[in-house]
C-alpha cells in the first residue's frame, strides 16, 4: 500500500524548481504533491506524482540527483481534530513522524497526508486496524508502473 517519493536534490538557486516542473510538464507527469526542505546550503524536493517511474527517469536524464522512497498516503476526515487523532495514536504506539506533507486537493472528499516513518508497514498495519486504512495508487491518480 505504500506510495514511492522522489526526494530530489536542488542546489540553492534560482530556477531550479521550474526546470523540474517544466520537465515533468513537458512529457505529461502531473504532481500530486509537492513538499519542499531547505537548509543553507540544498533544498530537498519531496513530491508525488502520477508517474513516479517516468518521472524519475527524466530527472535523472537531466542530471538530477534523487532518491525514491516509500511513503504512506492516509485519507483523513476533512474536519478539525482529524490529523490529531492519527497523530496521537501514532504517539501511543511510539510512532515517530519523519515528516508529514498534505496532497493537492482532497480524495473523495476527505485530506490526505503523506506520512514518512521509519517503519511504513506497521503504520499500515495500525490504521488499518483502527479503522483508517491507507489510500491506494488509484484514489491519488497514481499509476502502478510495476504491472
Amino acid at each position: 500500500m505504500t506510495i514511492q517519493q522522489i526526494s530530489v536534490f536542488l542546489e540553492n538557486r534560482a530556477g531550479q524548481l521550474a526546470e523540474i516542473t517544466a520537465i515533468l510538464s513537458e512529457h505529461q507527469v502531473n504532481m500530486r504533491a509537492i513538499h519542499i526542505a531547505e537548509t543553507s546550503d540544498y533544498g530537498v524536493l519531496r513530491m508525488i506524482v502520477d508517474r513516479p517511474q517516468r518521472a524519475a527517469s527524466l530527472l535523472l536524464e537531466h542530471g538530477f540527483v534523487l532518491s525514491m522512497t516509500p511513503v504512506l498516503a492516509v485519507t483523513v476526515p476533512d474536519e478539525p481534530g482529524a490529523l490529531g487523532k492519527i497523530l496521537t495514536l501514532l504517539a501511543r504506539e511510539n510512532i515517530d513522524v519523519e515528516y508529514v506533507y498534505s496532497v493537492f486537493g482532497q480524495v473523495q472528499d476527505r485530506a490526505c497526508m503523506i506520512f514518512r516513518v521509519a517503519d511504513i508497514d506497521r503504520l499500515a498495519a495500525l490504521l488499518q486496524d483502527n479503522g483508517m486504512p491507507p489510500a491506494h495508487h488509484q484514489e491519488l491518480g497514481i499509476q502502478d508502473e510495476q504491472k
